[in-house]
């Protein structure tokens, strides 16, 4: 069976549900003799959502043997991605559904799926039964012992007493992770066993429909990373995890095998303000107010979020293991009080960087542009001054002008799109009248979003500053702006998703429904640029690259397997902003130089290229000692040589302090102070032209 790595983009389409149950890596023992039968009601589900895909996907998908395959290696991969359960002779007997699916699907019949399910579920019973079983014996951790943490790429086993083996190895390792972090053995015992049991529990809960959830998403997620089914309970939980998202801590999350994952912190939220999380961070303990966390490791993803939700300036308790660290790595207890997001708190806000410069004392205006927002209710009460960001954008253009700002910089980092509508309003406040993108739905036709406006409310110089975090609608933002050549993109190439979405109820194509049957999230669309070009899968280029800040690994959209290829359409005629502002061959090789340089020489940027070097290289460790002394000698070797790294760093820039290193947001400065640079070189370069 082929692998491929998560996209965390993707994964954050999947069902709750979907998650829950691909977390469990260590599963239990429970009914053996579980079957499931495909229902009526399911196979109706199949037909209503085959039959959309069919006439509404923009992809067109092409259900063939060459699909069937990549469907069933990515089912089994789903089910057991670590090679953990299944035998070699369960894979061989696999083998004769290899180029059925297509047409079983077409067909609405998934019952084998369900079969291969039912040898999954008793394979992970078993498992855990062995699992807790070994909890009994009395490890020795001096002996020279190595455990393997992924088996994506290794065969499967081929009898239980080498399933038996790997699953000692496992439950040992377990041990001695949370042995490293301080635990005693009675604690440890008792967290573990009831880990198991919670899991031996979950498992035997599964039900029909939960199974359908999987094979369907296996199936929709193989045509393409944001095409999903949400069903009737799933779409409830759904609604539970937006809720947490605006009223519990403001973060998303997902799960990555047996772990609940950060997806996304949303901007001017309380996990937001406390700058201690980060996107792909681990929740390990959740704990109430002064409450020891309870270990979540293997929890369904609604219930670890049960326990987050709360009620406003509560306190909850988050074990977190950083995204840095290794399975069993040093974890760290953040305290939030529970909020709600407000608008205000997610719109744009500006200042003022003085920079000295060859010309002298330069201002430069930066207004940060966390989301694309628009306050609909608001709007839908015909409130006059309801909140958007382009009105918000407006008004503090005006401000800095005011302040007499030399130049401009647009902060769109972690900024994950929002209101198209608003992005293009956004735009025109910055070019004269025309388009800004184009949009090709399924049918092949192309529709051109225009700005109306023929005024231009900043001619400043200007600079948008984009990360890997910026999408969609911040895509098209930063596209136009770079392909009116009104201003520079400087960073990260941006995340790439340049795609459609939209909600479709399955129970609107049926009349009479006996039961609710659930939505699909259908991609209908693709954005384009003017100049013909997509934002999909590349994203945006930047002019202008800046070295990441911290690691962040498979975090884009072409790291998904079944991702949507870059394409590209014919140009539209546009008029290029003239600002005179257009740099000479000699001038911006000149322009690149100077900044390259100045990030060679600059200690913060040298101290966060060494630093993701050590993390990545302890993220991606898979083989992991099972003696003690070895893994305390290990640890206490990368945080020497983080320590080193800092001391290095505090030596040799004495405005960095001791309690900024370990601050998430620690490089933004520096970040902006490199773009504010490259802005002041352009203006000086340009100066003597627009004079």
């Amino acid at each position: 069976m082929s692998t491929s790595k998560s996209n965390p983009w993707v994964a954050f389409t999947f069902t709750l549900l979907l998650y829950s149950l691909l977390a469990i890596t260590s599963l239990s023992h429970g009914n053996d003799d579980q079957t499931y039968e495909f229902s009526e009601t399911n196979k109706q589900t199949t037909k209503l959502i085959t039959h959309l895909l069919n006439k509404y996907h923009y992809k067109k998908p092409v259900i063939d043997n060459e699909f069937s395959s990549n469907f069933l290696d990515a089912y089994v991969d789903n089910l057991d991605p670590n090679r953990s359960y299944f035998l070699t002779s369960d894979i061989e007997s696999f083998e004769k559904f290899r180029y059925l699916f297509d047409n079983l699907i077409k067909k609405a019949n998934l019952q084998p799926a369900y079969e291969i399910f039912s040898i999954y579920q008793e394979r992970a019973l078993e498992r855990i039964s062995y699992a807790d079983s070994v909890l009994d014996t009395s490890f020795n951790f001096s002996i020279d012992e190595e455990y393997q943490i992924e088996r994506t790429q290794e065969e499967w086993k081929s009898n239980n007493t080498d399933l038996d083996k790997l699953w000692t190895q496992r439950v040992k390792y377990d041990w001695l992770a949370l042995k490293l972090t301080g635990e005693s053995d009675a604690n440890i015992y008792n967290t573990l066993n009831a880990r198991y049991k919670n899991i031996e529990r979950r498992l035997n809960q599964i039900t029909e429909k939960d199974v359908f959830d999987i094979i369907i998403n296996t199936f929709l997620t193989s045509i393409e990373p944001h095409t999903s089914f949400f069903t009737p309970r799933a779409t409830e939980n759904f609604k539970i995890k937006m809720s947490l998202s605006l009223e519990g801590i403001g973060a998303v999350l997902k799960m990555d095998g047996e772990y609940t994952v950060i997806h996304r912190i949303l901007p001017g939220g309380p996990a937001d303000l406390t700058k201690n999380l980060e996107a792909g961070d681990r929740i390990i303990g959740v704990g109430q107010n002064d409450a020891n966390p309870v270990d979540t490791v293997g929890w369904r993803l609604d219930d670890v979020v049960d326990l987050i939700r709360g009620a406003k300036g509560s306190i909850v308790r988050l074990q977190i293991l950083p995204k840095t660290e290794p399975i069993g790595g040093i974890s760290k207890t953040i305290e939030i009080v529970r909020d709600t997001i407000k608008l205000e708190e997610q719109a744009a806000s500006h200042r003022v960087l003085e920079m000295e410069t060859d010309l002298g004392r330069k201002r430069i205006g930066i207004i940060d542009i966390p989301t694309f927002y628009v306050d609909f209710d608001a709007q839908s009460r015909g409130e006059k001054n309801y909140r958007s960001t382009t009105r918000d954008l407006r008004d503090l253009l005006i401000e800095l002008d005011k302040s007499s700002i030399d130049g401009l910089i647009i902060d769109l980092r972690g900024n994950g799109g929002g209101s198209l509508i608003e992005a293009i309003s956004a735009t025109g406040l910055f070019i004269n009248s025309g388009p800004v993108v184009q949009i090709k739905t399924s049918t092949g036709k192309i529709d051109i979003k225009k700005d109306p406006d023929p005024n231009i409310l900043s001619t400043h110089p200007l600079v948008i500053l984009v990360d890997r975090d910026s999408a969609s609608a911040s895509e098209i933002f930063a596209g136009a702006i770079q392909d009116y050549r009104r201003g520079y993109i400087v960073g990260e190439a941006t995340f790439g998703k340049g795609t459609v979405q939209n909600m479709v109820a399955l129970d609107n194509f049926v009349k009479n429904p006996t039961n609710q049957l659930g939505q699909l999230k259908l991609t209908i669309a693709q954005f384009f640029r003017i100049t013909g070009n997509s934002t999909q899968f590349r994203g945006v280029i930047p002019d202008f690259v800046l070295p990441e800040t911290y690691y962040r690994p498979n975090q884009r959209e072409w790291t998904n397997k079944s991702a949507m290829p870059w394409s590209e359409i014919k140009p539209i005629p546009f008029v290029e902003y003239d600002q005179n502002m257009r740099l000479g061959e000699e001038q911006w090789s000149n322009l690149q130089m100077k900044h390259d340089t100045r990030i060679r020489n600059n200690p913060i940027f040298r101290y966060l290229t060494k630093k993701i070097e050590f993390d990545a290289k302890l993220a991606q460790k898979n083989i992991f000692s099972l003696d003690e002394s070895r893994r305390y000698t290990e640890r206490d070797s990368h945080e020497n040589n983080i320590n080193e790294l800092k001391n290095i760093l505090l030596g040799q820039d004495k405005t960095v302090t001791p309690g900024s290193l370990d601050k998430i947001d620690f490089p933004e400065e520096a970040i902006l102070v490199e773009s504010a640079k490259i802005l002041t070189d352009i203006i000086f370069l340009t100066s003597d032209r627009s004079d």
